[in-house]
């Protein structure tokens, strides 16, 4: 990637996405970036197979765990109506939990994954709220709060209903009716209605068979989030700061950047994970290893909390079985990527990839 200007550029991201594409078999790649205040799409491949039709930044994908970025946000939104605060227990908004382990565990343990040792996946016979009450009510932690790392579903969706319940609404009231207009997300969805499924991606599981996300108890809060390139680059931009929002809003996601944890180079915020820029590939590589997802770490907590940073590289991967998806930005160059794929591939080589593009943008403005 050396040539110049907008053209080249363009002719290069698509050699660095078709090469992608090619290798993991991705039928479809929709690409936003954000770089000295222009907004650049890079569409590729097909939304469906069956129907051959053309993937465009209206395109609607799967996003997986990226979901819980907007989870925090809303938590985040509600601490500033002063509805909840990120210090409180579980419980206070859930009563039916008192007197549980969660007692001693925070809204903001459940915001950065160290709430104590969460599974990964909530079991598959938790199928109502009664049951998943249950659950909550007889899980015991592996560590004490705030002392390891274990990313885990359960938790981030814990928080989601707690968020939820503290504004009175269901969670998918909470973002469909509330959050999603105000942050002029017009095209992003947890059901999404008949009106926008001309737009919904068709995903595609490791044999290429057609797949998309089951619904199931906190796959709303958790991974359960479909939207467009548009829509999530225009996300990235809020966190940029380069929207006009409300100035609640904007200081709700403003602190979903609040540095919480160190673990090796990255620093653990309301979800997102950020490394100090400029940063080396393999420092990303390392930091979004599926270890990371499917391992407890120790971590150090950052007393106080460290606040938002601008010369960071934020970022966060989210993966169904049939999509894959990547969001990275960094506040200090204004600059920022989204990578939908209808198809999940390695997260190294999201990372790979946006790295590449970003590099090129940030090289050559």
């Amino acid at each position: 990637m050396a040539t110049d200007g907008p053209d080249a550029i363009a002719a290069n991201v698509e050699q660095a996405a078709r090469q992608v594409m090619q290798q993991y078999g991705i039928p479809g790649l929709a690409i936003g970036v954000i770089a000295q205040g222009e907004r650049r799409f890079y569409n590729y491949g097909v939304a469906s197979k069956a129907s051959r039709q053309a993937v465009t930044g209206d395109t609607l994908f799967e996003v997986g765990s990226i979901s819980k970025t907007l989870t925090v946000t809303l938590a985040s939104y509600a601490a500033t109506q002063g509805k909840l605060s990120l210090t409180d227990s579980p419980s206070r908004y859930l009563p039916e939990l008192k007197g549980s382990r969660l007692d001693q565990v925070t809204l903001l343990n459940l915001a950065t994954h160290t709430a104590g040792g969460f599974p990964l996946q909530l079991p598959d016979d938790v199928r109502n709220e009664s049951q998943l009450m249950d659950y909550y009510n007889v899980w015991q932690p592996q560590f004490a709060p705030g002392t390891y790392r274990t990313y885990a579903n359960p938790s981030i969706g814990l928080l989601g209903v707690v968020a939820a319940r503290s504004l009175g609404v269901t969670y998918v009231q909470a973002m469909e009716r509330d959050l999603l207009p105000k942050l002029g997300m017009g095209n992003t969805w947890i059901d999404v209605p008949a009106s926008a499924m001309p737009n919904y991606a068709q995903g595609y599981d490791k044999e290429d068979a057609p797949v998309r996300v089951n619904p199931a108890m906190l796959a709303a809060e958790a991974y359960g989030v479909k939207t467009s390139s548009k829509d999530l680059l225009h996300f990235v931009e809020a966190n940029l700061g380069l929207t006009a929002l409300d100035a609640s809003l904007q200081r709700a996601i403003d602190a979903t950047r609040t540095g919480y944890f160190k673990l090796g180079a990255m620093t653990q915020d309301l979800i997102w994970e950020q490394y100090s820029y400029p940063v080396a590939l393999q420092t990303l590589l390392e930091g979004n290893a599926s270890r990371m997802a499917l391992e407890s770490h120790a971590v150090t907590t950052i007393t106080p909390s460290l606040a938002p940073q601008q010369a960071v590289w934020v970022n966060k991967t989210g993966s169904t079985n049939g999509f894959g998806a990547y969001v990275a930005f960094v506040p200090e160059k204004k600059l920022g990527i989204v990578l939908l794929a209808n198809k999940n591939y390695p997260n190294e080589e999201r990372v790979k990839l946006a790295y590449r593009i970003l590099g090129e943008l940030e090289a050559h403005p």
